[in-house]
């Protein structure tokens, strides 16, 4: 128990002190909270003995009204210093997680790790925020005043102090039980909201095909059976702590039954004086509250030790090494005769099977080369190599002369702008969407991009213009404005490099003509590398690219490709 508490101040970083600091306020909350009690004890001592005065009781009222007072100042103050800095630590945490997820390799999140960062995010750290770092200086509390208890014990009679140092040995034999079952269960328990967050989002995100499918039974079947699986499981880890949460009771009842038995005896038999044998009758439902209500918090605290390791996992997954200290110029519109692009023996895989397989070819500044080939074949692979969404095993990508891996990851994505089939918009106003391509840009350059990206008309035609939030992936929004908007990002952007999969392969040919306007604007001078689908598009390309079973099967210009009568001449013929 101590370790799991030890191990959740170890993850609030800088903010340490301020917890530790929470400590001394919960105790004297603790003890504020016990004035009654004590103000109580004096009362009857005083009359019992017969010095009861006005004056006194005057002075024990008004110190009764104080630990009143106190108590709510002291529990504001524990407030302050430790669940506001529990929100503070989380907060700092999110961030630090959304930065080490920026530097992660795109594998990991395309093996099955979307619904454990989900989790980690809407479950883990809100429950550990919401329902332990409030707790954290009460636990210490509970320790340090049941220490105070058993010595109060020893100090009226050894006998008491014995008895309850048995007693305590108990409960800790209780607590050791519930700590094994809560935190074999917690696991299980945390695995399943795992697993239930990621048949949520499967289905969310595929409800589209679920529906025209007609798989709504199906899909909603498997969802239902998460559903039903995290009940029982939820029931399970009840069902398994019950048992020890009864224990606990018992061994409370038991021990203060012992505790008030033992007192009755000593004081029937002369050994305990009248007043000790009050004060035991006022403080004995106190005497093990604080160890009864440290072990009552148990099923939270492995809770949140699994929680923690599942949050663990998720940081301490491998991110791409980013120790370049070559840093790239500034590049300016002016054609650089060093914005070129190099494969060198590339080979690399997703898992042990290689993908693509000694990969070579180099591309001119200013220049286009086109990927083409069958589905499956490498293409998008070996654009995304180029961008170092994954980092290659063998051989080298260089980018203006320079390993890619001795260049600080920041300033490799500076030289290279992105435009995909694929378009996501955040839920934010278009203006925001668009200024994601260069943040410090003005007014004047983010609307200009918009006019070269041909979607200046139809955003000026939204409710707020630029300022319309629009729903969250561009919900709100056509394919074709989703698209343009995106490039609007790249022209503002104006990075040396630009990576191309074919953005008009699944728009409608009103959308076409505009986005291949956008996209020529977008392209003026620039380094180009395009994944082809139609191969109209890409007759004027400097050079052309057939890759197929990850190797590069054809390489020249339209003309040459179609004389040689090879695979691209089979392609274009099929799609003509």
């Amino acid at each position: 128990m101590l370790k799991i508490l030890h191990r959740i101040v170890g993850i609030t970083g800088k903010y340490k002190g301020t917890i530790r600091a929470s400590y001394i306020t919960s105790f004297l909350k603790g003890i504020m909270m016990k004035a009654p009690l004590m103000l109580g004890f004096l009362v009857i001592n005083f009359f019992m003995q017969g010095t009861m005065t006005k004056q006194k009781c005057l002075i024990l009222g008004l110190i009764l009204a104080l630990s009143v007072v106190l108590e709510a100042v002291f529990e504001h103050i524990n407030n302050v210093l430790q669940s506001a800095t529990g929100y503070k630590v989380f907060a700092d945490m999110r961030m630090k997680l959304g930065d080490h997820l920026r530097k992660m390799p795109m594998g990991f999140f395309t093996e099955g790790n979307i619904g454990k960062i989900s989790a980690v995010l809407s479950t883990d750290m809100v429950f550990i925020e919401e329902n332990c770092m409030g707790v954290l200086s009460e636990l210490v509390s509970f320790i340090i005043s049941q220490t105070l208890m058993v010595a109060m014990m020893f100090f009226m009679d050894i006998r008491l102090g014995i008895a309850s140092v048995i007693i305590v040995v108990a409960f800790l034999l209780v607590g050791d039980w519930m700590l094994k079952t809560s935190l074999k269960h917690s696991v299980i328990k945390q695995e399943g909201s795992e697993s239930l967050t990621e048949e949520v989002l499967d289905f969310a995100e595929g409800i589209g095909i679920i529906k025209s499918y007609n798989m709504l039974g199906e899909k909603s079947k498997r969802l239902s059976d998460e559903f039903k699986k995290s009940c029982r499981e939820s029931i399970g880890f009840e069902m398994a702590y019950a048992p020890c949460a009864r224990a606990l009771y018992i061994t409370f009842g038991i021990g203060t039954s012992l505790m008030l038995a033992l007192s009755a005896l000593m004081f029937v038999y002369g050994e305990m004086m009248d007043v000790y044998m009050m004060g035991m009758t006022l403080f004995l439902f106190d005497l093990f509250t604080s160890i009864k209500a440290y072990y009552g918090q148990m099923a939270r605290l492995t809770v949140t030790d699994a929680a923690l390791d599942r949050i663990e996992e998720v940081f301490a997954a491998e991110e791409l090494v980013d120790d370049g200290k070559i840093v790239l110029e500034a590049y300016n519109s002016n054609i650089d005769s060093d914005a070129e692009i190099e494969y060198d023996n590339v080979s690399f895989g997703y898992t042990e099977k290689d993908v693509l397989k000694n990969i070579s070819f180099r591309v001119n500044t200013g220049e286009m080369t086109a990927l083409v080939g069958p589905s499956g074949g490498g293409k998008s692979t070996v654009a995304s190599l180029l961008a170092r969404f994954w980092d290659i095993e063998n051989g080298k990508i260089l980018v203006k002369g320079e390993n890619i891996k001795d260049i600080p990851l920041g300033n490799l994505m500076d030289q290279i702008s992105m435009v995909f089939q694929r378009v996501y918009l955040f839920q934010d106003t278009v203006y925001n969407n668009i200024a994601i391509g260069r943040p410090n840009a003005t007014r004047e350059e983010v609307e200009e991009a918009a006019k070269k990206a041909r979607c200046y008309d139809f955003i000026m035609q939204l409710p707020n213009g630029f300022d319309t939030v629009i729903g969250e992936g561009g919900a709100s929004l056509s394919g074709g404005e989703k698209q343009r908007i995106s490039i609007a990002r790249c022209i503002l952007k104006d990075a040396p490099i630009v990576i191309l999969d074919e953005a008009t392969a699944s728009v409608d040919a009103d959308n076409e003509r505009a986005i291949q306007e956008a996209i020529s604007e977008l392209c003026k001078n620039k380094t180009l590398l395009v994944i082809a689908h139609r191969l109209k598009t890409i007759k004027d390309a400097d050079q052309i690219l057939v890759i197929s079973d990850g190797k590069i099967i054809e390489q020249g210009n339209h003309d040459s490709l179609m004389k040689s009568n090879g695979t691209y001449a089979h392609m274009v013929s099929l799609q003509s």
